[in-house]
């Protein structure tokens, strides 16, 4: 088994980038529940597309296509509540405001640990639809080399 640890690094520092700049826009009250959407599903095509244009990336597989969505998922999710976890309770103490009602009420009440539980469950299921849509993604991407 061959790991690319560069391949991995760039993932890593692709979707942390998208998923704390996620993170603040989710913070925006009408425009954060699509920010939200695209975070939890189309950050794996992004950054697929992304690497594949710079040539750091060759999707030989539809196993390699699955696990650069799954860890793009699970790390950009990481990386968005790093960002807006904090951000959210800054505003909801300091401020009194959020940019969602019922996100504002679980932070407001919530303890560190059911906070970390709750990212990691998130994480989990962003990196399944992630995987569902980088998986995707493949066959989009060999569709079109095929048309070509």
């Amino acid at each position: 088994m061959n790991i690319d640890y560069i391949l991995l690094r760039q993932i890593s520092i692709l979707s942390v980038f998208f998923g704390a700049l996620l993170g603040v826009i989710t913070l925006i009250p009408f425009i954060g529940t699509f920010s939200f959407i695209f975070l939890i599903c189309f950050i794996a095509p992004l950054v697929i597309w992304i690497l594949i244009k710079y040539e750091c990336l060759s999707l030989t597989s539809i196993k390699d296509s699955i696990i650069t969505g799954a860890l793009s998922g699970f790390i950009s999710y990481m990386g968005f509540s790093i960002i807006f976890i904090p951000a959210s309770i800054l505003l909801m103490k300091f401020f009194h405001i959020a940019s969602n009602y019922g996100i504002g009420l679980m932070l407001n009440d919530a303890n560190a640990f059911i906070l970390i539980v709750l990212s990691v469950f998130m994480g989990v299921l962003s990196a399944t639809v992630n995987a569902f849509t980088g998986f995707l993604t493949f066959y989009v991407i060999d569709f079109i080399k095929n048309y070509k």
